[in-house]
């Protein structure tokens, strides 16, 4: 390794950020979809494995405590963080259904899950998309390239352009931020 990967990898980012414009339209209509929902009373939901969990608890918290703005508080939540539940369903139904029976249990039509995945495949975040779809809720996915089985379940879906893990995780958290701005300047601007 020398600078010159370095700047190889950096240029990479750089180039996939650059090609996310191309999905402006998409992130338009998740950030109001998010402030509909918030607007009506409801919440905003994120699930994912791995460091996805770790952006989904950070995107709930920015929505919960602020982003960029003093404001209210947003109704948000992280269905990764509470190990009580996590560890209960999966010991007692199996780690598939350790979203999907949060999303059962808290979910309310009109609210919105956005499920987070590298591959777009993860089977626990496809069974919560499927309950949540049964329940009225709108389903937003962010997967990596080509959106993988999740792109067909999700009501809206941002498939960044990258294909590697951290690439993926870094437009993920990217395009969270903008929709946390959005959905502030929607409800408080």
């Amino acid at each position: 390794m020398n600078s010159e990967w370095i700047k190889n990898e950096l240029k990479g980012v750089a180039d996939s950020m650059c090609a996310m414009a191309e999905q402006a339209d998409v992130l338009l209509a998740i950030a109001d979809a998010c402030a509909k929902a918030l607007k009506a009373g409801r919440k905003v939901m994120f699930c994912g494995n791995g460091g996805s969990a770790a952006d989904s608890q950070h995107l709930a918290a920015e929505f919960v405590g602020r982003y960029k703005m003093e404001r209210k508080a947003l109704n948000s939540i992280a269905l990764t963080v509470d190990t009580s539940i996590l560890t209960a369903i999966g010991n007692d139904y199996g780690y598939d259904d350790v979203f999907r029976r949060q999303v059962e249990g808290l979910g309310q039509e009109g609210d919105v899950l956005i499920g987070l995945s590298t591959s777009g495949n993860s089977r626990n975040v496809l069974l919560a998309f499927e309950q949540a779809r049964s329940m009225g809720i709108t389903t937003v996915a962010f997967t990596g390239c080509g959106g993988g089985k999740m792109q067909q379940q999700a009501d809206l879906c941002l498939a960044v352009p990258a294909g590697v893990t951290n690439h993926i995780q870094e437009l993920h958290i990217t395009c969270g931020h903008l929709v946390c701005e959005m959905v502030e300047k929607a409800m408080y601007a």
